[in-house]
């Protein structure tokens, strides 16, 4: 009996890489969509973001010292990463005391309660954003417009997301898909680059922290549904472009719903996962109440991934 193996949390990949090589990966990957937000939405960007990753920090290595009593592993990254996410999908307005109960919300309810990195069935920094987004839907759809780096005053003007003005048919220009591109539009500062936000998720690729799976089928889903109303009705709906370029799909289906953690383990699970987000966020984003259906839709397909796992079982070695 002595002699029985212990399995640890997922992911289980054997690999010359640590949980802490990936974490610091993933961190260094949204770093060019964090440069683009502070350009465009000044220093509120920074302060949000040291007080999310700040208090991600503290508050795991808390849990785990003095109620959990184990060894802090506050080190591994990951609670960085859980910080950097959670501020991506705030608005660069929002007050810090929030950004403090978002990073609570993280870190004592949606991580720690299950045991930690790699026991959690939902992602932390999704689960926060929905609670602040429920809990405080004022200050969590107060959009500031985008202002040139040397502006402080990103909170003094306010304006719609492109999501915001199609679901509300506001009488307001529409930003260019140029302007979307390089994210000169409101949202959460971390969403709006389009192009930066890629640029992490090729090195990512690259690195092999990811594969192409979730994102490709993402991705590809909400373009071909989306371009089928858009057919139906062009009039009516958008042309599946907008909706690649608008809201919070590149970041949520290259950096939140590749999670190791909460996302299959196999390709085809992968595949299905994938087509699950993108169907339900164009079914939100065209039918819902809110205008934005990604941290919705990765939550509820987190919900299904021990089904999904467990239909899809990857094949045993040399079968």
């Amino acid at each position: 009996m002595n002699r029985l193996l212990n399995v640890s949390g997922s992911p289980h990949v054997h690999s010359d890489d640590t949980v802490q090589k990936i974490m610091w990966s993933v961190v260094v990957a949204l770093i060019p969509a964090f440069l683009v937000s502070v350009f465009y939405f000044g220093l509120p960007v920074i302060i949000l973001t040291v007080v999310s990753v700040g208090c991600c920090v503290l508050f795991e290595y808390l849990i785990q010292r003095f109620m959990l009593k184990q060894k802090p592993t506050v080190s591994d990254g990951s609670a960085v990463v859980t910080g950097m996410l959670l501020a991506f999908n705030v608005p660069a307005n929002l007050p810090i005391w929030m950004m403090v109960v978002g990073a609570i919300v993280a870190i004592g309810i949606a991580k720690m309660p299950f045991g930690g990195l790699g026991h959690n069935p939902f992602n932390p920094a999704l689960v926060a954003r929905v609670f602040l987004l429920i809990a405080f839907p004022v200050a969590m759809t107060t959009w500031p417009v985008p202002t040139p780096i040397w502006s402080f005053g990103a909170d003094v003007v306010t304006g719609p997301t492109p999501l915001g003005i199609l679901k509300e048919g506001a009488n307001v220009e529409m930003p260019t898909y140029m302007n979307m591109l390089i994210g000169q539009m409101g949202g959460s500062f971390g969403e709006v680059s389009a192009i930066a936000l890629l640029i992490g998720a090729i090195f990512l690729l690259w690195k092999r922290i990811i594969t192409w799976h979730i994102p490709v089928a993402f991705i590809l889903t909400v373009f071909v549904v989306a371009g089928i109303f858009w057919l139906v009705d062009p009039t009516q709906y958008a042309n599946p472009f907008f909706h690649l370029l608008t809201g919070g799909l590149i970041l949520g289906a290259c950096f939140m719903a590749t999670d190791m953690v909460t996302s299959p383990t196999s390709p085809v699970g992968m595949l299905i996962f994938g087509c699950g987000c993108g169907l339900l966020t164009i079914i939100i984003r065209l039918f819902g109440a809110y205008p934005e259906g990604v941290s919705f839709s990765i939550l509820l397909m987190n919900a299904l991934v021990p089904l999904i796992n467990r239909w899809f079982v990857p094949k045993t070695f040399a079968k």
